[in-house]
């Protein structure tokens, strides 16, 4: 059985993985229930699960061939290696994802559900409201680098402490510290370090 999180660290969970799948203006989310924002989460893990296992096998696919192609080139079986081990890696996404999806039910469960409910959806509320300005503050401090080229969860990661921190009057470390530790979980190996550079970046400007 998962550990018991604090209701905001699930709700956090819950507005991340929720955002792509759920749409509509303030009135409408207030009419959504857990099970809505549960079902939301599950369709986007559903979904980079599905992706994983895409990669995965296309990876799988080209280390054959090039497994063929050592028999006559044998620079080949490096370049073979190298695209197993790549196929290894998305598989074991697709199954850290699927561990994902299989616990997170049980974790809104053991949760207090009202509260995880009102945080998920005042942050997906403030996210859509204040989009431009949260996505404006965001690219103005990487350097670089741009909002619109990081993966999904890594952009969503940063917008929902960037709305704590800017808009829900969350201290900067707490809101800081959640989206690094959500990171750890749902990033790629070093998104959490990179989410944290950010994530500085902007409590600096906000307390300037």
């Amino acid at each position: 059985m998962p550990i018991r999180q604090q209701p905001r660290r699930t709700a956090r969970i819950l507005a991340l993985l929720s955002l792509s799948q759920i749409r509509g203006d303030a009135e409408k989310l207030e009419q959504l229930d857990i099970n809505d924002l549960l079902l939301g989460a599950v369709r986007s893990l559903t979904i980079e699960v599905e992706n994983a296992l895409e990669t995965a096998s296309n990876e799988l696919n080209r280390s054959n061939d090039q497994i063929f192609k050592s028999e006559t080139r044998t620079t080949n079986v490096g370049s073979a290696k190298e695209m197993l081990k790549d196929a290894i890696a998305f598989t074991q996404k697709a199954i850290n994802r699927l561990g994902s999806v299989l616990e997170l039910p049980e974790f809104v469960q053991v949760s207090q559900q009202a509260q995880v409910r009102e945080y998920a959806i005042e942050l997906i509320n403030t996210i859509n409201r204040r989009q431009g300005e949260i996505n404006q503050m965001l690219d103005d401090v990487m350097i670089d680098w741009k909002l619109n080229r990081l993966s999904l969860i890594d952009g969503n990661i940063l917008r929902i402490a960037v709305a704590e921190m800017a808009f829900l009057q969350i201290e900067p470390k707490v809101a800081i510290n959640e989206a690094v530790e959500i990171a750890k979980a749902y990033s790629d190996d070093d998104g959490f370090r990179f989410i944290n550079g950010v994530l500085r970046k902007i409590s600096d400007r906000l307390q300037k």
